[in-house]
């Protein structure tokens, strides 16, 4: 049986914790038997008595509290129990965490890793459902990064603990954790994909049915959306013989965009999938740099793929409606080619 995205993560924590006495980890309700919401700390009390800390209700209590210890050279990983309340540690990311290197001329760094479980799908509701990390985008100083099933979880979250050195964002799509961790692509092949990924501790991988040199639609997603937009390309390649490169990014920002250009170039057509609201969204960063550096490439309008701008209510049927699906993709992307011959070019 493969192993999940939710066990990737945790066997992560428990070799970081095992391998580097710096290593910490704080948040709420982390204790065995409990072990978190969503179980992605279970066994870490019992392995590493004391370098597990159940806390208080306190997000910008306790965010305060882990940037204070990696001041002073510690590796602390902070989980947020929902990504909802991330906001409430706002100030001390906006204000303190992510300027500190800047404000003391490099001679103070905070490599701090908050995990912060987000999105909907599972029902709960209004405020524990939300997809909030573009409030956090574009913040200088700070890097967020999203796993996704192509790609291994339990690495990039060992390379945002050890191997970068200024404050993260660690966004977990609540659900990923039941997904299979598929394997990272292997001489150009990921299953029926082609496959590539680029160099860096925050890999893009990019999928495509067809060997890179020709596509008809650049699917850009992130995290859950990865996995969608991936099932949208494998319907409109069965169904209408459309073929479209899937780049998915690891590190959303800040964004290295030459993976998402270079496809463009290749097929001219974009569609840009996420699961947060639509307005001020992840998505529009990326129309406006592929615009504004790749103008002549486009043969259309680019498409986003969004939640629509309201909150995601308790009642599955609403929530289906409010959250974008995979028919709304490959709607996306039939709008986008409807003007045009399909033909490669």
């Amino acid at each position: 049986m493969p192993s999940t995205v939710l066990n990737s993560l945790n066997s992560a924590l428990h070799a970081l914790l095992r391998e580097d006495e710096r290593v910490v980890v704080l948040g709420e309700d982390l204790l065995d038997p409990y072990g978190g919401a969503f179980k992605v700390t279970r066994g870490l009390s019992s392995a590493f008595p004391g370098r597990v800390l159940t806390t208080p209700i306190s997000e910008s209590g306790f965010v305060g509290l882990a940037a204070g210890m990696a001041m002073r050279g510690l590796r602390p990983v902070v989980e947020i129990m929902f990504g909802d309340f991330l906001l409430l540690a706002g100030d001390q990311l906006l204000n303190y965490i992510s300027k500190c290197r800047w404000m003391y001329n490099g001679q103070s760094c905070v490599p701090l890793v908050i995990r912060a479980p987000m999105g909907g799908r599972r029902g709960y509701g209004p405020t524990h459902s939300q997809t909030v990390e573009k409030h956090f985008l574009g913040m200088p100083g700070l890097t967020v990064v999203a796993p996704n099933v192509f790609c291994d979880a339990g690495q990039l979250l060992r390379n945002a603990v050890l191997r970068h050195d200024d404050p993260l964002l660690f966004v977990e799509n609540k659900l990923l954790y039941a997904r299979p961790q598929l394997s990272a692509p292997s001489a150009g092949r990921l299953g029926d994909w082609h496959a590539r990924d680029t160099d860096g501790i925050f890999p893009t991988v990019l999928l495509s049915y067809h060997p890179f040199t020709r596509a008809h639609v650049t699917l850009v997603a992130y995290g859950y959306m990865a996995e969608l937009a991936a099932q949208a390309a494998n319907a409109l390649l069965m169904e209408e013989e459309i073929f479209c490169e899937v780049i998915i990014p690891s590190c959303i920002s800040p964004l290295d965009a030459t993976p998402i250009l270079d496809s463009l170039w290749r097929s001219g057509n974009m569609v840009v999938c996420e699961e947060g609201t639509e307005t001020a969204g992840w998505g529009a960063e990326v129309i406006a740099r592929a615009t504004a550096e790749a103008f002549d490439a486009l043969r259309s309008a680019p498409r986003r793929v969004a939640a629509r701008d309201l909150p995601i209510a308790g009642s599955k049927p609403l929530e289906q409606v409010t959250l974008p699906q995979v028919e709304d993709i490959v709607a996306a992307v039939r709008h986008t080619l409807a003007p045009q011959r399909l033909e490669f070019r």
